[in-house]
């Protein structure tokens, strides 16, 4: 059996770096682990082959190799899955998918032949035997969820690491909170499942054994969600197989509670973490309350990401506006926190309501669906009404990322964070990468570009203060590059 595997296109959103990964010479963030995943659960037999639609194009001749193609998207990927269904039904094959999109949508794809829904390890193995037996059914689905000491390595010998930014690594699956706009809880359920710490050094061996030396992004949608397993097992572990070794750095994602933790932030740092994101979402208690936010509630956020930055992880945040229980005035609110905080990579969307959440529900009850949604959290649309009414969400949406992303505003913040942040060692691991980003972000930023001036003073300035941030003040300004591009592209400034 022949297998094509095929992650589809992302457009232009803030979280590809898109404008940002040309100046490391990349193509795209990182590869597809869940496929990777997937090819490590097939017959030993089967030949598999890969194609990052993200990194290179997708040819006839590939297409024509394969006896099925094999898809895997999330809904942001929405469109360009429905151009490379339609190209590979052209050619005859068989199309089997899987994934975040197909969870809630799998009835839009009518051309599809079979969907392996849910999570691979349990839902595969019963397809691969029907299949075997010759009756393989359209669905497979399940309710129950998959204890990941049974995921297998991931086969990274079918990615080319040279077009990628960073690696991926899957430690938990699950989140013990239980935001109602989140479909985490949905998908993967409440309690927190994990790898050992022996499968996460296995697979960090097989990165750094094929010459991984960048970031490797533990995906977890809440990486603390196990604190216990975190302090006991894994990160000593981590600590353990950094010792001797250099080049990888670790980021992923986070609850705000990790900051009342200083044990477990100085063993995430230890360990070689050196950012986090973490969803603030907004800081008015009320709305916190309607989205059953409690975690951040009754706390002083700002002092929490401080208290982050200070020992030694950067902090990206997720922001929301257009909850029933926001005001026109959340709108300056969230641009005075945003820059209070010092977090430079600041993601602000409207509410969305994703399928199978307890939002979506409610929406759906009270008639406020309009659409399908998007999946690009900062593209300045939402598929429900809001409250507030549409105009008023969109013009203080477009307020919001035009002073946020705007030069004065975003340097300011970019010299806030350098200065409460204290990494533990350098913050940015230089390569012949890093070093073309740093000529080219001085041609395009500081010779040619508008921002000339605020380069220039940043760059004098760190200098003089904190010479040893002066790679991590340029990366932030590329992403600053980034991000002020994609808000042109959506027309949001």
């Amino acid at each position: 059996m022949k297998i094509l595997m095929v992650y589809p296109e992302f457009p232009d959103t803030f979280w590809s770096f898109r404008h940002a990964l040309k100046f490391i010479r990349k193509k795209s963030s990182s590869p597809p682990l869940g496929l990777i995943t997937i090819a490590a659960l097939l017959p030993y037999h089967w030949q598999v082959r890969l194609v990052d639609v993200n990194v290179q194009p997708l040819s006839e001749k590939q297409i024509a190799w394969a006896d099925m193609v094999w898809i895997s998207a999330m809904v942001v990927q929405r469109q360009s899955t429905h151009d490379i269904i339609k190209r590979c039904k052209r050619s005859g094959k068989i199309v089997v998918v899987g994934g975040p999109l197909f969870l809630e949508e799998w009835e839009q794809f009518p051309e599809v032949d079979h969907f392996i829904l849910n999570e691979g390890e349990l839902t595969l193995p019963d397809f691969i035997r029907d299949l075997a037996n010759g009756n393989p059914k359209r669905l497979y689905q399940k309710t129950k969820y998959a204890e990941l000491h049974e995921s297998p390595l991931p086969r990274w010998e079918l990615v080319n690491f040279r077009k990628y930014d960073s690696l991926s690594i899957q430690y938990s699956r699950g989140c013990p909170f239980d935001c109602d706009f989140c479909n985490i809880t949905a998908m993967l359920g409440h309690r927190p499942r994990t790898k050992t710490a022996s499968q996460i050094i296995a697979e960090l061996d097989s990165m750094y054994a094929m010459g991984w030396r960048r970031n490797i992004f533990f995906v977890d949608d809440n990486f603390i969600g196990d604190k216990r397993q975190l302090k006991q097992e894994i990160l000593p572990a981590l600590i353990e197989w950094r010792k001797g070794k250099s080049g990888c750095s670790f980021s992923t994602q986070t609850s705000i509670n990790l900051s009342d933790d200083p044990e477990l932030m100085d063993m995430m740092v230890l360990a070689g973490f050196t950012q986090v994101f973490v969803g603030i979402e907004t800081t008015n208690e009320v709305s916190l309350e309607e989205c059953n936010k409690n975690q951040n509630r009754n706390r002083n956020l700002v002092e929490s990401v401080h208290k982050m930055l200070e020992k030694g992880l950067q902090v990206m945040g997720g922001f929301i506006v257009g909850f029933d229980n926001d005001s026109q005035d959340v709108f300056d609110t969230q641009i005075d926190f945003i820059q209070r905080s010092g977090i430079v990579t600041a993601m602000v969307g409207m509410l969305q309501a994703i399928g199978g959440t307890r939002l979506h529900q409610r929406m759906e009850n009270e008639g406020r669906i309009l659409q399908n949604m998007s999946g690009d959290n900062a593209d300045g649309t939402t598929n429900i009404l809001p409250r507030m009414g549409m105009d008023v969400l969109k013009t203080g949406y477009s307020k919001i990322m035009t002073e946020l992303y705007g030069l004065d505003k975003f340097y300011a913040r970019i010299k806030t964070c350098l200065a409460l942040y204290l990494p533990r060692s350098a913050p940015v691991h230089l390569t012949w990468d890093e070093i073309h980003a740093f000529l080219m972000s001085i041609w395009s930023l500081g010779i040619v570009g508008s921002e000339r001036k605020q380069y220039w003073n940043l760059f004098a300035w760190v200098l003089r203060k904190f010479p040893k941030k002066l790679p991590l003040a340029i990366t932030f300004t590329i992403y600053g590059y980034h991000f002020r591009t994609v808000n042109q592209n959506h027309g949001l400034v």
